[in-house]
């Protein structure tokens, strides 16, 4: 299946398809030098697969991890760009889960303001979410996606077979986006989510959010309005998981970050849902320093932070919160 995401001249095709990772070289028209963006936890196969079908590939691995989201990562991959005497006509390919998106494409928008860049998620959440929409930064000073830029990949391939190698904790991480983007934009699929084994369902579950993502991103590409939506769950999960340092899982922690902006209703619905994908409805930590974290949040304007709630599951809205407000709803 392809998805086009249209964005002017700089639209380009999802392509979902189970064992797309084998037909990388047939789908991805690189043309120079390839440097292929990993982790330690991808399964090695998976990068040296996509390399196998290039003729001049290289392969840069980093550790694992949030951690890794960096400035000495970032300088790490474009030292290995410039030791490959990569130029303009050359690119990167991200293989891996949003931290490798994240830093592929923040290296591939600056080397030499920017080179060809290719997306391939193998978590789920990278799948439903990160890996589209041209979203590319790095954590400083313990604030998450403080410095980046806005950089669309030239075509994302979606498998679902490389979900297998994922344990379960991680399934059910990615599920959290699909959740978020469900209750907000499609309350057929929340119904899905809540009623049906989220695994037996998982392409359609994939499908439907991408489309959700598409749709946003298409209408409103650098964040000034509508795509601000799918920060729904981020304010205080941001905070949380910053806070934890690698305890909970991004997505565990915009579960416990959405239920507070949902109105009661609502909130019981999310809560069934949460606990069928497997994901926290309650965790202990220190309100205090996750409130002092979210009083840098990038969505702050002046002593309020704009936040998205939820009364009704398929729509949302927006509103203005204090910190102290934000507070009294956790």
């Amino acid at each position: 299946m392809i998805i086009p995401v249209n964005l002017g001249k700089d639209s380009y095709d999802i392509i979902l398809e189970r064992g797309a990772l084998k037909k990388a070289g047939e789908y991805l028209p690189v043309k120079g030098k390839l440097l292929i963006v990993t982790d330690s936890g991808v399964p090695r196969e998976y990068a040296e697969m996509v390399a196998s079908q290039f003729a001049d590939s290289h392969i840069f691995t980093f550790p694992q991890g949030e951690q890794s989201k960096n400035f000495d990562t970032y300088m790490s991959i474009c030292e290995e760009l410039l030791k490959l005497s990569f130029t303009r006509k050359d690119a990167i390919i991200a293989v891996g889960g949003g931290v490798v998106g994240d830093m592929s494409g923040f290296a591939a928008a600056t080397y030499m303001r920017g080179i060809e860049f290719y997306n391939i998620p193998t978590t789920l959440l990278s799948q439903v979410d990160s890996s589209i929409g041209g979203k590319t930064a790095i954590d400083l000073k313990g604030v998450k996606n403080i410095i980046g830029a806005f950089y669309q990949p030239k075509k994302v391939i979606i498998d679902p077979e490389v979900l297998s190698t994922l344990e379960d904790r991680m399934i059910k991480n990615g599920l959290a986006e699909s959740i978020k983007m469900a209750l907000t934009f499609d309350k057929e699929l929340f119904t899905l989510l809540s009623e049906k084994d989220p695994m037996e369902n998982i392409d359609e579950i994939i499908r439907r959010s991408l489309l959700i993502k598409k749709r946003v991103v298409e209408e409103d590409e650098k964040e000034a309005g509508l795509r601000k939506s799918l920060n729904f769950g981020h304010t205080i999960g941001h905070g949380i998981e910053t806070y934890l340092e690698g305890e909970l899982y991004h997505g565990e922690c915009v579960a416990l970050g959405m239920l507070p902006m949902c109105g009661e209703e609502v909130k019981q619905k999310l809560e069934a849902v949460l606990r069928n994908a497997g994901l926290p409805v309650t965790y202990p930590y220190d309100k205090e320093k996750v409130r002092e974290i979210m009083s840098h949040d990038k969505k702050s304007g002046g002593n309020k932070i704009s936040v998205v709630k939820c009364d009704e599951a398929g729509s949302f809205y927006f509103e203005e919160l204090t910190i102290d407000e934000i507070m009294n709803l956790i």
